[in-house]
């Protein structure tokens, strides 16, 4: 019997040899790999924002999923036609629409090398290096936005879960039986009603603050609904303030409603996916003081610092709470001993398995340094002041608030017909000429075009043809 098990398993070892290219079929597949990356890299100054969707399906590999291997440049070569060209390039530098990244190549190294070695970073004993990097970079997030040295957190996959982790461990903090109120205004990203709604507190007392004429949470109404339910016997239990909405970058004046938090014993949680990060330059710090009086903020690194999409934080003010609410453990995942490196990753976090994120996020700041990170922010705001600067000096052409960080709404005044309509239509042909690729949104009713400058390769000649785009888009339609 075991004669012919052996000659079973022997038999299946030649089948399974590609899983295992030789030293000779690395390297060639690596070098084939860099030049593809080469490419797509040199293209991005002069190519495209956007491209048509159609390039998708033009040249579609038969089957899509081989029995047997394919070529290599046959693969990558379809990847490059059917996946990285169609659709928008995010990695552009004329990319600002949603809130864009970059995706530093810095990052992909670190991707490949924590993919290449498969460290498992959830569990300190399992690779106690992975989990102490972990645990240094979220401390080095956690000093860059003013948190304690009592602070924790742990790296997730973006904002959205970022977010949810931090309203779950507000929970069980402050609310683990319900009941408790939460205040947010309408600028409020739609994660949180998301996150709200798996925590269990869909049906939570909801009081939805007024924002003012720059729509940022008005605090002297957020007043006002904290004493009311005071006075009625509602228990307020949490505050969910905005660093940097979607829609127009507005940052809510954190200090006030965290005096607020702090006065009717609230948990304040700052959701700061996209702009709390620009705590680490001057211009950011002017805005987003308060930040580090928050009991729980989100994070997203694969925003404001650049890193490609997967890369949200979450950290808690008392680290000890992060842990209460998701430390847990099994007899098959006993530690195998004591260890300085900090706690494991998984105990901070609804995660047991997952990536070696810190990898991509460390490797930069270690080959880049922190000082350029800080002044690449700097030019982003910087910029933003100059395209709202520009666009409202021209005539026919209106600008939302002045940004309080990097984005700009804005909208064109058309000499004659229905302006919604005429936005509408302008923001249709920017997008499908594809040079630039911007984003809409809606305030108070209305269609409004959105400039969100973040991609660490954005430039001032970039934000100038863009504006010079915008305007020769704007003619083209009134002349029709």
């Amino acid at each position: 019997m075991l004669d012919v098990l052996r000659r079973e398993i022997e038999a299946l070892a030649p089948d399974a040899a590609p899983l295992e290219p030789d030293s000779e079929a690395r390297e060639e597949l690596l070098a084939l790999a860099a030049s593809h990356v080469r490419g797509f890299l040199e293209e991005l100054e002069d190519g495209p924002a956007n491209r048509s969707w159609d390039e998708v399906f033009a040249s579609p590999l038969e089957p899509d999923i081989a029995e047997q291997p394919r070529d290599p440049e046959d693969v990558l070569s379809y990847l490059d036609r059917s996946v990285v060209r169609p659709g928008i390039t995010t990695a552009s530098p004329r990319f600002m629409g949603y809130i864009p990244g970059g995706g530093l190549f810095h990052s992909a190294i670190g991707d490949f090398l924590a993919a290449a070695s498969n460290k498992y970073s959830g569990f300190a004993s399992a690779a106690p290096g992975a989990a102490r990097l972990e645990n240094a970079t979220v401390a080095w997030l956690a000093r860059a936005i003013g948190f304690p040295e009592s602070a924790a957190g742990t790296l997730t996959s973006g904002g959205s879960l970022a977010n949810l982790t931090a309203i779950v461990t507000a929970r069980e903090a402050r609310d683990p039986d319900g009941g408790g109120a939460v205040y947010l205004s309408r600028t409020a990203h739609h994660c949180i009603d998301k996150a709200l709604r798996i925590a269990g507190r869909a049906r939570a007392p909801r009081r939805l603050i007024p924002t003012d004429d720059r729509h940022r949470m008005r605090a002297d109404a957020l007043a006002e609904a904290l004493e009311r339910d005071a006075a009625q016997g509602v228990r307020p239990w949490l505050i969910l303030a905005s660093a940097g909405t979607v829609d127009t970058g507005a940052v809510d004046p954190l200090a006030e409603i965290a005096a607020l938090a702090a006065r009717h014993g609230a948990w304040f949680h700052v959701d700061g996916a996209y702009g709390g990060l620009f705590m680490l330059c001057p211009e950011g710090r002017a805005i987003l003081g308060g930040i580090e009086q928050a009991d729980t903020a989100a994070l997203d690194p694969h925003k404001t610092l650049f890193l490609p999409y997967g890369t949200g934080a979450v950290l808690a003010r008392d680290g000890q709470k992060l842990f209460d609410a998701f430390s847990a453990s099994a007899d098959y995942i006993q530690p195998l001993g004591e260890s300085a490196v900090g706690p494991s990753p998984a105990d901070l976090s609804p995660e047991l398995t997952r990536h070696f994120r810190a990898l991509r996020l460390w490797l930069p700041l270690q080959l880049a340094g922190v000082a350029a990170f800080r002044a690449a922010q700097s030019e982003k705001i910087l910029l933003a002041r100059y395209f709202h600067a520009r666009l409202a000096a021209l005539p026919g052409w209106e600008v939302g608030p002045a940004p309080d960080l990097s984005v700009v709404a804005f909208r064109c005044r058309p000499a004659a017909g229905d302006v919604d309509d005429f936005n509408d239509r302008l923001l249709r042909h920017v997008q499908q000429e594809g040079r630039v690729f911007l984003s809409g949104t809606r305030l108070d009713g209305a269609p409004w075009l959105r400039c969100a400058i973040l991609s660490f390769r954005t430039h001032l000649a970039h934000i100038d043809e863009t504006i010079d785009q915008l305007v020769r888009a704007a003619a083209a339609l009134q002349s029709e």
